[in-house]
């Protein structure tokens, strides 16, 4: 697994433009199982443990509006210079954190890459 999780990550930072951090994480747990970043003091499994609130936020919504059969594909939050996309695992056990400079990212790229190993995380985690 953690050959998998680092092959993943080598892949997100030579891939995706403007890779800035990445982390994978279980929803239920909170766990992180993989994360690393190019910038030194941007910490991924600090940064996933703030958007797991996110994340059990939006399923609490989904689940008090009753909107069966709903899940979460993914949450995109853009600040000033950076994206930030949470991709939830389609089993809604795990999401991918990653972080990306606005300036230099491709979202239709990058959005591709995350839905390929979104599913392979899916089946070997």
């Amino acid at each position: 697994m953690s050959d998998f999780l680092k092959q993943f990550g080598e892949d997100l930072q030579k891939n995706v433009p403007g890779f800035i951090a990445v982390s994978v994480a279980e929803i239920k747990s909170g766990i992180s199982y993989h994360s690393q970043s190019v910038v030194a003091n941007f910490d991924p499994e600090l940064a996933s443990a703030y958007n797991l609130e996110v994340v059990k936020a939006k399923m609490n919504a989904i689940k008090a509006l009753s909107l069966d059969g709903q899940t979460i594909d993914n949450v995109m939050i853009t600040l000033t210079s950076q994206i930030h996309i949470i991709d939830v695992s389609d089993n809604g056990d795990y999401f991918i954190y990653l972080a990306v400079d606005s300036t230099k990212a491709n979202l239709g790229m990058t959005k591709s890459i995350l839905n390929k190993y979104k599913k392979e995380i899916q089946e070997k985690l």
